[in-house]
């Protein structure tokens, strides 16, 4: 009798413990629910139904019952979160992103040691990184990018996380530097520290020994000095992005045997320095190549269009060479490249004549930019063969002659820059074929002749800046002035325009500023220009005009009553 006393009591205690617990982990979930508003993404968490059956929540099979997944992503939930999260302490994930949470990450959280995901990115989590949760010894993935956690990134995570392959921090505030202790995560595949303000140098030992590193990215920060030679160890590295620091050194010349797989090279906008290495030709997954606005000498490797998977180069900005004599060959050689879809160029030792190869890129190419150079001839006749472009900038150059008429060929184009050339002639009418134009820039340039009525037809068009050219004539055509989105700015001064201002011009209700001076307008501001309703500079007499002030230099038009 004894003996079934005994087993009574134990069972009795067993069913106690389950429900002490369970009510433990409800209890915590309650708690959580209580600080956030939830849109009613939380409408089955409520007593008259098991916890383990609750929307995002996951328990495991054993007795008792253990929450061991809450998975909320996307639910609209908005507040702070509760400390009590941390008596979950089963918990192997944990997923609130893409969320509006705020305040700090509760300390709290370093209590559960079974923790093996934590994503808690997209929202807006502020304060510092709490080092307790390098307490949670299981962590395999940390994502915590796009936030606004600042502070330093503890040196602890790389001590004790030792499990660690994913850490994601990015766009954050982080301050420091990064921390040496990183280079203890053997695990380590994926790490993203970009777009935080960090500094000093990437450290210089330990992390080339990581052999599972396949995405490096500290872009966007205030690092220097070089990258150490260790990194170049990675063998199955993807992507590896140091774009946006204040980084110097050169690429090493055998570059393209040590990344067989990578994808994605980023060394845009620091202080990089020598010539760029041909053995890059040897990556033959590379999709995208960011070397601008460094300081790279010499000629650009011809053998670039062995880069067959390539989709963007950027070599905008450098010292890099090219003239009539030698240099353009790569230009050529990229006719091979077919799924190329961006191309910038440019900088202050780029000379020459344009070649009219660029005209056999790909159909594929949607953003052509050459830009702050010497290049000189003239925009290729066939520019409308690149039918993909949506995007074309030739700023800042010598480039002269007319703009070609198979320009009106290219009907995907959003944004044209044409601004600070020596072209002359008149613009196309063509130009009106471009229906999904936005930006229209040519200011600073030789053009002539009337602007074409068929710029009317550019109704996705909500900047146009045909400034400075001087001979522009003629009276300025109603229909730009009917433009249903033209809101940013519009810029016709400093031409030679005449005639009067028509009342079209009240059809810019959304314009926010109107520029005409230094031209040969007359008569009176129409009345309908009080409908320009958001203009920075309104006309509030009905009497002023439109006159020549000698006085000014250019030209200059002033409201006069």
């Amino acid at each position: 009798m004894a003996t079934g006393v005994m087993s009574f009591l134990w069972s009795l205690v067993a069913v106690l413990m389950v429900a002490v617990v369970s009510a433990g982990d409800e209890a915590a979930l309650l708690a959580f629910k209580a600080q956030v508003s939830d849109g009613g993404s939380l409408a089955s968490w409520n007593s008259s139904a098991d916890f383990c059956s609750w929307e995002g929540v996951t328990c495991s099979s054993r007795r008792p019952a253990r929450v061991v997944e809450l998975s909320l992503n996307g639910s609209g939930l908005a507040g702070a979160l509760s400390p009590a999260l941390g008596n979950l302490t089963f918990l192997r994930k944990l997923d609130l992103s893409y969320n509006w949470l705020h305040g700090e990450i509760p300390s709290s959280l370093g209590r559960l040691r079974r923790l093996q995901r934590l994503d808690l990115y997209d929202n807006s989590f502020s304060g510092t990184l709490p080092v307790n949760l390098s307490s949670c010894i299981s962590m395999t993935n940390m994502g915590l990018h796009n936030n606004k956690l600042g502070g330093r990134i503890p040196a602890e995570l790389g001590e004790k996380l030792t499990s660690l392959a994913t850490l994601w921090l990015r766009n954050n505030s982080f301050t420091g530097p990064i921390p040496a202790s990183l280079a203890n995560l053997s695990s380590l595949g994926n790490l993203d520290l970009s777009a935080n303000q960090l500094v000093g140098s990437i450290p210089p030992a330990g992390l080339g020994s990581i052999r599972s590193m396949w995405l490096f990215d500290v872009s966007s920060n205030n690092l220097s000095g070089t990258i150490p030679v260790s990194l170049y160890n990675w063998s199955s590295l993807e992507l590896f992005g140091v774009r946006f620091n204040m980084l110097h050194g050169r690429i090493p010349g055998d570059i393209g045997t040590k990344f067989p797989k990578m994808k994605f090279l980023g060394f845009n906008e620091n202080h990089f320095t020598g010539t760029i290495p041909s053995s890059i030709s040897n990556l033959s997954y590379l999709i995208n190549l960011q070397l601008g606005n460094n300081r790279f000498s010499g000629y650009v490797p011809a053998t670039f269009g062995r880069l067959g998977a390539l989709q963007a180069l950027d070599l905008g900005n450098n010292k890099l060479e090219v003239n009539d004599n030698k240099g353009w060959e790569f230009v050529t050689s990229l006719a091979n490249c077919s799924q190329l879809q961006t191309l910038v160029l440019g900088g202050y030792s780029f000379g020459g004549q344009l070649p009219a190869s660029i005209t056999n890129l790909s159909a594929t190419l949607q953003q052509f930019t050459i830009a702050d150079s010497r290049v000189s001839g003239s925009i290729p006749r066939d520019i409308g063969n690149l039918v993909g472009l949506n995007r074309l900038q030739i700023t800042n150059n010598f480039i002269s002659g007319v703009i070609p008429e198979s320009i009106g060929k290219l009907h995907n184009m959003i944004e044209l820059g044409l601004y600070s050339n020596s072209l002359s002639g008149l613009i196309p009418a063509s130009l009106g074929n471009l229906s999904q134009l936005t930006r229209l820039l040519a200011y600073y340039g030789n053009l002539e002749g009337p602007i074409p009525a068929s710029l009317g037809e550019l109704k996705n068009l909500f900047l146009l800046d045909l400034s400075t050219n001087y001979k522009l004539n003629g009276s300025i055509p109603r229909e730009i002035l009917k433009l249903p989105r033209l809101s940013w700015y519009l810029d016709l001064s400093y031409n030679s325009l005449s005639g009067p201002l028509t009342d079209e011009v009240g059809s810019l209700a959304n314009l926010n500023q109107l520029i005409l001076s230094g031209n040969q307008l007359s008569g009176k501001i129409p009345d309908s220009i009080q409908k320009c309703v958001v203009l920075e500079c309104r006309m509030r007499s009905r009497e002023r005009s439109l006159e020549s002030s000698h006085s000014e230099p250019h030209g200059t038009y002033k409201l006069t009553l």
